[in-house]
């Protein structure tokens, strides 16, 4: 991975984490486990794990209008080669569409390093922003999804979530407060291919919260799986559909937790990558 390019430069996307921004959760849905990305911000300080992001997108989106072609599963029996969760070493994409890597290879290395990409952009704070949300929905997703994505999107984030998050109609925190976001792929791994159509699982770890004096959704870690479905569309790896389930998450240190104001510095100096599969 590169990090010469900064998630959220000056074309469109404010730095992650930089401008009062995280990534939350809400309440799961039952019904509709493909609904849209699901925030709740915390009541108090111990409900510790209700922020992050839950669940996902869309019973229409979820394999809807896929290609005709069967992809192919690998074996569930055979423990993949060392080499398979080696990193190639080869550069991703040549450009960025707003702040997000655009341009990735035909094949199924391009389609893993699309999928990193992605999940980075979905679950970052941007998201919770009105007009950069939609950029990135044009962006990210396949054309005959975008007007039915902003549409839920819209109604998940509307002003009854930004006020329970603290944050105004733009998505931003009360002065004095850093509303933070920020997810890191651990590793990618292909579940279906073919030329047309793929289903990448996401490994993800990440931070997220409210740091500032006075918050009651300090930040924390978090681990979960983004499975993404993609489908080759404009001559480029397009996102259909997406969902998500928590771990596999590791054992927790008893590392001292840093101050607020340490992390709201790092999100703000801390620049963000490109990732490669």
């Amino acid at each position: 991975m590169s990090n010469e390019d900064q998630y959220g430069g000056g074309d469109g996307y404010g730095e992650i984490g930089g401008t009062g921004q995280t990534r939350t959760r809400l309440p799961d849905a039952p019904s509709d486990p493909y609904g849209t990305p699901r925030r709740t911000p915390r009541a108090s300080r111990g409900l510790v794990t209700v922020v992050g992001v839950v669940v996902l997108l869309i019973a229409a989106i979820a394999f809807a209008n896929q290609s005709g072609d069967t992809p192919t599963t690998p074996s569930a029996d055979t423990p993949p080669a060392p080499a398979s969760t080696q990193a190639t070493g080869t550069r991703p994409v040549d450009g960025k569409n707003g702040g997000i890597p655009k341009g990735f290879a035909h094949d199924e290395q391009g389609a893993q390093s699309a999928a990193a990409n992605y999940a980075v952009a979905l679950v970052s704070a941007d998201i919770l922003k009105p007009q950069v949300r939609r950029q990135i929905v044009r962006q990210v997703f396949v054309a005959d999804k975008v007007s039915e994505l902003e549409t839920r999107l819209d109604q998940a984030y509307g002003k009854t979530f930004l006020d329970q998050a603290g944050l105004d109609a733009n998505g931003n925190a009360a002065q004095g407060l850093t509303y933070i976001s920020r997810t890191v792929p651990v590793g990618t791994k292909t579940t279906k291919y073919s030329d047309t159509t793929t289903s990448i699982d996401v490994w993800c770890t990440g931070v997220f919260g409210t740091a500032g004096v006075g918050s009651t959704n300090p930040v924390s870690n978090d681990w979960f799986t983004m499975t993404l479905t993609l489908r080759w569309a404009e001559n480029d790896w397009k996102v259909e559909s997406f969902a998500q389930k928590d771990g596999p998450a590791p054992v927790h240190t008893d590392r001292t937790a840093s101050t607020a104001e340490e992390i709201a510095k790092a999100a703000t100096e801390f620049g963000g990558f490109t990732y490669a599969r």
